[in-house]
């Protein structure tokens, strides 16, 4: 092949190539512009507002570190998030418990898994929404199902989610009651366990607790780490549940004050958009930080079969 011709084919692919690139950027646009737009201007803009003075009618003024210098002393923020790490601690555990014995019983194997796997999924599709926030506040309110079922047995309810040694305990209910996602991906691990371990194990005479304790467990621990880091940073952003049942105010006596319905109350009740949004960034630390505590401690004890 002459040079002139290698020339022209050199030339005609890096055509092609420009063409292909151009197409791929094409589809890509949509992507980037919600990237750009929708996600990355947003998160820029509220680092920006974090270090202002904004009340939405005005413009911004600029106070440095001002706000983040007032959370030291804001003792409505330290007890919103002692009442968010309590609903973490307790809620997270236990819904993840019920979430995986759920998905063990479903695993033995019956008729209509498809159907019990999908009425099981539906708390997790409709937990998060008001309708059942506003249904939960009935269930638990004075003249609620449970204080009729209690009364049945000569037991004398209380308001649940009015009394503030109960109320946040309500809201933990109706975290665990939304167990769905955690059981579906459970059930999916589990279904990845090679069941030749388990024959072994019962020809060396091992029960059930035993090949749970000793293989189910170990092989499922990735599973279980990756259910723990998404419901803790989901139970860290818990908003509506405890928006609906409380009224939108934290109460009876903050006691369901949770992190973002301070945050909420900050930015949008009182228009200190500024403050909100320094406590927004507040929040993505703390999720940070737990997120890399758990991957830090994921050494320790999730078990990788290679």
């Amino acid at each position: 092949m002459s040079v002139d011709a290698e020339l022209r084919q050199l030339r005609a692919g890096r055509g092609g190539r420009s063409s292909t690139d151009r197409s791929a950027y094409g589809f890509l646009a949509p992507w980037i512009i919600g990237l750009v737009v929708i996600t990355a201007g947003p998160i820029i803009a509220s680092l920006v507002l974090s270090f202002t003075d904004y009340n939405l009618l005005q413009d911004p003024s600029w106070i440095g570190l001002d706000n983040f210098r007032q959370m030291l002393s804001d003792e409505r923020l330290h007890h919103s998030l002692r009442v968010t790490v309590t609903y973490v601690v307790l809620g997270v555990p236990l819904q993840l418990g019920l979430a995986l014995a759920i998905a063990v019983l479903l695993n033995r194997g019956m008729r209509g898994l498809a159907l019990y796997r999908s009425v099981l999924y539906l708390p997790s599709l409709l937990g998060g929404s008001v309708a059942v926030a506003i249904l939960w506040r009935q269930i638990f309110g004075t003249e609620g199902m449970i204080n009729r079922a209690l009364s049945y047995v000569g037991i004398d309810g209380i308001g649940w989610i009015s009394d503030p040694r109960t109320a946040l305990y309500s809201i933990i209910a109706l975290h665990v009651w939304t167990f769905g996602a955690p059981m579906v991906i459970f059930l999916a691990g589990l279904r990845q366990i090679p069941t030749t371990y388990y024959e072994a194990a019962s020809v060396d005479g091992a029960g059930r607790w035993h090949s749970f304790r000793h293989i189910t467990l170990p092989l499922l621990t990735p599973i279980i780490f990756f259910n723990v880091v998404l419901q803790i940073i989901s139970a860290f952003q818990a908003f509506t549940q405890a928006f609906i049942i409380s009224g939108g105010t934290g109460g009876p006596s903050d006691s369901t004050l949770f992190y973002t319905l301070y945050l909420y109350e900050k930015g949008f009740g009182q228009l200190d958009m500024g403050y909100a949004a320094a406590l927004a960034w507040l929040l993505l630390v703390i999720i940070a930080v737990f997120t890399a505590i758990n991957f830090y401690v994921a050494k320790f004890w999730v078990f990788y079969d290679n």
